[in-house]
């Protein structure tokens, strides 16, 4: 015992003429609150990154593997191949992650039906009208010319001339009509779920800016609150100093006015079962697991305010700030996720993509025989048969293949990006604060035990730099 309660290399009491007592009420505190500080920075820290898995080839770890607990075989520690590494906990687990996203955030603040007249189809459609306008006689010949060049090159200009005029006024009618059905079978075009999870899995960068942009408080929090290793420390220098103090050797040795504890035979043998370097160890890790605790606490729980008596803080502090982080949020959302140039990929290049060409090139067709019908009759009466549906079609894919031009701009998709702002960030601060507080939670708590065993190891290392210090 008496190497123990001093250091390996200082003896601490003969330095400062100091009794043990003191030196841990000194000592304790202070290493607990940095074991708290350290824990919850650290813990922060893994929560985002690396971003990408960073790691190193480890021989027989492949062969290993397979025989691991579930549990490990799980953290984002193990890369195929036998490779060691890590990756921030978020990024690993982008795809549930966003997934999460979905279902606690976007699915309950409208449908995809609401996020498509935000955007304002009849405003969509008239841009899209502009930014054809100066293509559209050459797309219109073009389309015309490709299956039926003798004709065209026949006509009389002032023919030309009337068929051109006349797709060229017809146009802003034209794009509205494509829109308005794409938008009558929205629901069925467009999976905006699938489209943030694929979007947010290839960039996992993005769900990490997305989660720390909206919690920037509340990370700065759970790491200042890791101080309160502080006062534990005291707790438990004060249980180390009357275990020290009722120990047998203590008091057999003890000089004539030391402090000592006599304690009754059961209850000394029960105190001194654990030894005291273990006390030192085990107490720094459960310090670092409930400095965790306390924090993601405090940050999420209780949603609604309550009486003090229940909670001291009253209400979690995400929800508190559910005005501000909604905003957040929403920015974050409508200027990386739910933007112009995501939602025409996913209607265009997504599951539902050969639908929403059908949509359009059937709307575009409608159009064009409408508007070439004279022209066609013309046509069959002096050169035979037209084919029309080739026309028709012809006419659908090059209005489907200029589309792009105008939703992937980037001018546009920030013009766009303000109103699924606005309208996000009004429907998020009307969510019930427990369901606002959900959304972060939700993207913690699925690996929330893998922050509190980190705590308990730091601990653990902290503990057994004490002991080495200033001994047990």
């Amino acid at each position: 015992m008496e190497t123990l309660a001093a250091g390996m290399f200082i003896d601490w009491e003969q330095l400062t003429g100091q009794s043990k007592f003191v030196v841990d009420m000194v000592s304790v505190p202070i290493f607990s609150a940095l074991a708290g500080l350290i824990t919850n920075w650290t813990g922060v820290i893994m929560l985002f990154a690396p971003v990408r898995f960073t790691g190193f080839y480890v021989p027989g770890l492949k062969s290993i593997f397979p025989f691991l607990p579930r549990k490990l075989q799980i953290l984002p520690t193990f890369a195929p191949n036998g490779v060691l590494g890590f990756q921030g906990f978020i990024p690993c687990r982008a795809e549930k992650m966003a997934s999460l996203i979905v279902d606690k955030s976007i699915a309950r603040i409208g449908s995809i039906g609401d996020f498509y007249d935000q955007l304002g189809p009849d405003s969509l459609a008239d841009r899209l009208a502009r930014s054809a306008r100066p293509e559209i006689r050459r797309l219109t010949e073009e389309v015309i010319e490709k299956e039926h060049p003798n004709l065209w090159r026949s006509l009389p200009d002032a023919v030309k001339e009337t068929v051109l005029q006349t797709v060229d006024d017809e146009l802003p009618d034209i794009s509205r009509r494509a829109f308005e059905k794409i938008g009558d079978n929205i629901d069925e075009l467009l999976n905006v779920k699938l489209m943030t999870v694929n979007y947010l899995r290839k960039k996992p960068e993005v769900l990490r800016d997305i989660i720390k942009g909206m919690a920037v408080p509340e990370l700065r929090f759970m790491v200042k609150i890791g101080a309160l290793g502080f006062p534990m420390g005291i707790l438990l220098a004060l249980w180390l100093s009357f275990v020290h103090y009722s120990s047998d050797h203590v008091i057999d040795h003890a000089g004539p006015g030391a402090v000592t504890i006599d304690l009754p035979g059961p209850v000394s043998d029960i105190v001194h079962f654990v030894p005291a370097w273990l006390w030192v160890v085990g107490g720094a890790a459960l310090i670092g697991i409930f400095v965790n605790i306390i924090a993601i606490k405090v940050v999420f729980e209780p949603g609604e305010p309550q009486p003090r008596y229940k909670y001291l803080w009253k209400q979690g502090l995400f929800a508190k700030r559910q005005h501000q982080a909604a905003a957040e949020l929403s920015h974050m959302l409508s200027a990386e996720v739910l933007t112009v140039a995501n939602f025409a990929n996913e209607l265009l290049n997504g599951a539902g993509g050969d639908k929403t060409v059908e949509f359009i090139e059937e709307a575009v067709s409608e159009e064009a025989r409408r508007i070439l019908g004279p022209l066609m009759t013309i046509a069959e009466n002096s050169f035979g048969v037209v084919d029309v549906e080739a026309l028709e079609r012809d006419a659908g894919s090059a209005a489907v293949a200029f589309a792009p031009t105008l939703f992937y701009d980037p001018e546009f998709n920030r013009e766009q990006a303000e109103k699924i702002d606005a309208f996000a960030t009004e429907k998020f601060r009307e969510l019930p604060p427990e369901e606002f507080g959900e959304m972060l939670y939700s993207a913690i708590e699925q690996d929330a035990w893998l922050l509190y065993a980190h705590g308990g190891l730091l601990g653990l290392v902290v503990g057994a730099l004490h002991i080495l210090i200033f001994g047990a």
